[in-house]
């Protein structure tokens, strides 16, 4: 053999090696998304059956205040004096908290021993709860003025403004038990424990029916007894995790020390993004606060209304997000860049295969839904009417309401935290904008309506803005898989369409027949989407992890 015969087959030897060590890459990328595919779907699964529990519980807990307290002006004011420890809730915890918390812990987990990691939670612990104590006294004292600021319009009525400031002193603790309880169950589901998490809210929904039925027969002004549910839901809350924390051996003393370094990225990752989930809560309180200047039973009207919205987002969007936040964390910890797209694309395709048929259900099904669920005792025909208005308003923007926390989601998980805050900011000034115009005309339809076109700006410009820096990189297979979609929303539409009677039906049938009738609705529903889907040929490995190309560092 010539020198030359031996370079070529030295050449065509390493070429065959190179292809097969790509093979075996291959191979194993496949084996990696397969996992993870199933891992993802497993743990989505997990969150949405508990927190489908937490839901159910929910609107039991809802039928309970409908029935015994009507939408009036002292529901009005206990949802209000529950509106604002919520947000500081969502502010300090369930928000910019855990979008900060969870990266790092992921970091900490990565590249810490146990002590280290335990001795970060301690820390971070020490520095939550004393800022959480401090807001709580400066509320507890103010609580006249904080009503005034988030319901002005509550000032023209004094019985209602009074009623909202005592039970506000009632609620407000509640943000400090319930944030330690989130900061909790981020740490479980960033070691994939996320049933506990999902399931905790069902001990809420308990504590307040509990109340209404057997504390508000003992108050001066029964509603006061809902703000004493939430309270005690509260510390019950914080109670049922601890044990499973101890399991973990990472249940934490709280220890005062700033100058942490792992306290300190998290304080910088959070200052941003407690300004950007401020927007959107800012957002929902804004609603609030001109609902206040509205006709009494508007803020009910608006709350129940949400509670119908978020129902499937809660089971759904949220249990995705929840469990989306932590697995592209770890990816983006890995500089693993075709995992971390194939995770968003996962996260996006599951939004789009519930968020849609949701919204449409709820469309044409919120009349008959109300009906069964609420339309009893103080609840009348004229809530049922309105409540449905607003409902149709909010259901629309169900599936951008699902798509901004899993986009939001994979800025985060980068620790970037400026990008969503920007967008958030935008939405927010657009919905303040829509607000100013459509109250007029559609009074708490045209709130509704504000909030889910801000929603769709938000997610338009996330995921803009995601495929313009490459973060987001649509996988093969998206133009069939909308098309399915479009023809399995299509089948839903006609069958719920002529199933259901007019409202006017539902009114005069017995309660029987109604939850009979829905719950044939619900589940055709269900089984003609499905099976429609299953006749265009998807199929869950359509929403498999795909790879995108050769591994590249983030």
């Amino acid at each position: 053999m010539t020198s030359d015969e031996r370079y070529t087959s030295a050449k065509i030897c390493s070429a065959l090696v190179n292809r097969y060590n790509r093979i075996l890459a291959l191979a194993n990328h496949l084996i990696i998304f397969d996992i993870m595919a199933k891992s993802l779907l497993r743990s989505t699964g997990i969150v949405s059956a508990m927190t489908m529990i937490s839901r159910i519980v929910g609107f039991i807990r809802d039928m309970v205040i409908a029935q015994m307290f009507g939408a009036g002006f002292a529901l009005d004011a206990f949802f209000v004096a529950f509106k604002i420890p919520n947000f500081m809730r969502r502010l300090f915890a369930e928000g910019a908290f855990s979008q900060a918390f969870v990266p790092v812990l992921s970091e900490h987990i990565r590249s810490s021993n146990e002590q280290e990691i335990r001795c970060f939670i301690s820390h971070i612990l020490g520095m939550l709860g004393a800022v959480l104590l401090l807001v709580t006294l400066v509320a507890e004292i103010s609580t006249p003025f904080i009503i005034s600021v988030f319901a002005p319009g509550f000032l023209q009525d004094p019985t209602r403004f009074a009623l909202a400031s005592d039970m506000l002193k009632i609620t407000f603790p509640y943000i400090f038990f319930i944030s330690i309880t989130a900061m909790f169950g981020a740490i479980l589901n960033t070691f994939n424990r996320f049933a506990i998490p999902a399931l905790t809210p069902v001990l809420l929904n308990l504590s307040m029916i509990w109340a209404a039925f057997f504390l508000s027969p003992y108050l001066n002004s029964p509603v006061t007894a809902l703000a004493w549910g939430v309270l005690i839901a509260g510390v019950v809350q914080l109670l049922f995790q601890l044990p499973f924390l101890w399991r973990l051996r990472l249940l934490p003393i709280p220890k005062l020390k700033p100058n942490d370094a792992g306290v300190k990225k998290v304080l910088t990752l959070m200052l941003p993004a407690l300004f950007g989930v401020s927007v959107a809560q800012i957002s929902i309180l804004i609603d609030t606060l001109f609902a206040s200047f509205l006709p009494p039973g508007s803020v009910s009207w608006l709350y129940f209304s949400d509670r119908m919205t978020n129902l499937p987002l809660g089971v759904f969007g949220v249990a995705i997000a929840t469990v989306i936040l932590p697995n592209l964390s770890k990816r983006y910890a890995e500089k693993s860049d075709s995992n971390y797209q194939a995770t968003l694309d996962w996260g996006i395709r599951m939004v789009l295969l519930i968020g849609v048929p949701a919204s449409l259900a709820l469309c044409l099904l919120a009349g008959p839904i109300l009906i069964t669920l609420f339309y009893y005792g103080n609840f009348l025909v004229g809530d049922v009417i309105m409540t449905q208005h607003s409902v149709w308003a909010f259901a629309y923007g169900i599936p951008a309401f699902m798509l901004v926390k899993v986009l939001a989601s994979a800025f985060y998980a980068r620790q970037n935290i400026k990008t969503p805050v920007k967008v958030a900011v935008i939405a927010l000034v657009c919905n303040m904008l829509f607000n100013t115009i459509l109250i007029i005309p559609l009074q708490h339809v045209g709130l509704a309506l504000s909030t889910t076109a801000a929603a769709f700006i938000n997610a338009s410009v996330l995921l803009y803005l995601l495929q313009r820096h490459k973060i987001f990189r649509p996988q093969l297979g998206w133009v069939n898989y909308l098309l399915q979609l479009l023809f399995a929303n299509a089948v839903l539409g006609i069958f719920l369409w002529y199933s259901s009677d007019n409202v006017q039906q539902w009114l005069i049938w017995s309660v029987q027949t109604r939850v009979m009738h829905l719950l044939i609705l619900v589940f055709g529903g269900i089984f003609s989407y499905f099976f429609a889907l299953y006749a265009v040929g998807f199929r869950w490995q359509n929403i498999r992890p795909q790879v995108i190309g050769n591994e590249n560092n983030s």
